[in-house]
C-alpha cells in the first residue's frame, strides 16, 4: 500500500479559472505561492524564494472555489500530487507536478458584519473559512452577489483566546 498526501499553505497567485468538461463536470484551476524564509539571527528574515504549485479542484468543490476565492487569498490546500508530462517550447519533454485538491480552506480572517445581525461574513473573497464542499454552519459565506467585499482589519489587542484558533486546519 502506498500513501502520498500534499498539504500546502500559501497565497493564490491568480483568480481561479473554472470550466466544464464535455460531460458537464466542473473543474477549477489556480496557482498557489508558498514563500520560504528563515531568521537571519538579528531579528529579521531572509527570503529564500517562492515555490509555485498548480492546483486542480473537481466537482461541486470546484464551483465553490471559483466563487469564493480571489488572487491574494491565503489558503490551505490538501490533496494528492499528480505528475503530468508536456512538451516545452524548446521541444524537450518536461514533467509538471500538480496538486489535485481534496479540500481548499480559506485562512483569511472573518469579519464581524454588524448590519446582518452580528453574523460573520468571509474575508475579502466572501469565503466562510469552511472547507470547500462543506456547509459553513452559522456563517454567511457571501459570494458573487453578496455586495461589496469587506477587508478584514487587525485588532490592536493580541488574539490570546483559544477560540480564535478554532478554524485552523491542523
Amino acid at each position: 500500500m502506498a500513501f502520498a498526501k500534499a498539504m500546502i499553505i500559501g497565497n493564490l497567485g491568480r483568480d481561479p479559472e473554472m470550466r466544464y468538461t464535455p460531460n458537464g463536470k466542473a473543474v477549477t484551476e489556480f496557482s498557489v505561492a508558498v514563500g520560504h524564509s528563515r531568521p537571519d539571527g538579528s531579528g529579521g528574515w531572509i527570503d529564500e524564494g517562492t515555490d509555485w504549485y498548480r492546483v486542480t479542484v473537481w466537482g461541486d468543490r470546484a464551483e465553490r472555489t471559483a466563487e469564493q476565492f480571489r488572487k491574494g487569498n491565503k489558503v490551505f490546500v490538501e490533496g494528492r500530487f499528480r505528475s503530468r508530462e508536456y512538451d516545452a517550447k524548446d521541444g524537450t519533454k518536461r514533467t509538471a507536478l500538480e496538486i489535485t485538491a481534496d479540500s481548499v480552506i480559506s485562512l483569511d480572517a472573518r469579519v464581524r458584519n454588524d448590519d446582518e445581525g452580528g453574523a460573520f461574513s468571509g474575508g475579502p473573497s466572501g469565503s466562510s473559512g469552511a472547507p470547500a464542499g462543506s456547509s459553513s454552519g452559522g456563517y454567511s459565506g457571501g459570494g458573487a452577489n453578496s455586495g461589496p467585499a469587506v477587508r478584514p482589519t487587525r485588532s490592536a489587542q493580541p488574539a490570546s483566546a483559544p477560540d480564535d484558533l478554532d478554524d485552523l486546519p491542523f
